[in-house]
């Protein structure tokens, strides 16, 4: 089994060779090494892009808007990722980010798993038909692991996910109260202790 690290270093080089910058084949060895560890399929999906990125003219996205669509051919995934990822902090006040036409969407899909963890917020994504959650870049959830995700992608939705608890005020008051329980309650001696050498000098 090949190690994350021996990944991410011969995705770097494969992607240097290909033409793409040493900054931008860093950022595409990251991305690929997350998807390998989440058990997504990012080598075998990056390899057939590779392979297609000579006979096609993928779209490059700079800008990213609300409404995204490429004109003739399907957006690159790894400029659009990085594109996300450097325009974090502006997008993602925008209530819902959409694109039309995405090749290899899995690849893009690990940028905004990175995307996830920088802003600090959960990233709910609609890959055409299907659901993904993004959790801060620690796991992706999706009914993914069963299948393959498709080559392209003809819709993709993305919104940011306030932070918010998971229950409710009188749900955390009930576990609080069992918590006291185990409140100690200070005693002189407990002062004593804690005061420093106390009364005893070993010097």
């Amino acid at each position: 089994m090949r190690s994350l690290s021996e990944i991410e270093t011969a995705v770097k080089r494969a992607s240097r060779a290909v033409g793409f910058s040493w900054g931008n084949s860093e950022e595409v060895g990251k991305s690929i090494r997350q998807l390998e560890l989440f058990g997504l399929q990012g080598i075998k999906n990056l390899n057939q892009y590779y392979k297609d990125k000579i006979t096609k003219k993928f779209e490059d996205l700079n800008l990213i808007n609300e409404i995204n669509e490429a004109s003739l051919e399907a957006y690159c995934p790894i400029i659009l990722g990085i594109s996300f990822l450097d325009q974090i902090k502006s997008v993602e006040i925008f209530k819902t980010i959409k694109f039309k036409k995405i090749a290899y969407p899995v690849i893009f899909l690990s940028f905004l798993s990175r995307a996830s963890e920088i802003s600090g917020k959960k990233i709910h994504v609609r890959l055409d038909q299907n659901e993904i959650l993004l959790n801060l870049n620690v796991n992706i959830c999706s009914s993914f692991l069963k299948k393959e995700i498709p080559e392209f992608a003809y819709e993709i939705e993305i919104k940011f996910i306030d932070n918010e608890d998971n229950f409710t005020e009188s749900e955390w008051n009930s576990l609080y109260k069992l918590a006291e329980d185990t409140f100690v309650e200070e005693s002189d001696s407990l002062k004593q202790g804690a005061a420093g050498a106390g009364l005893t000098d070993n010097d």
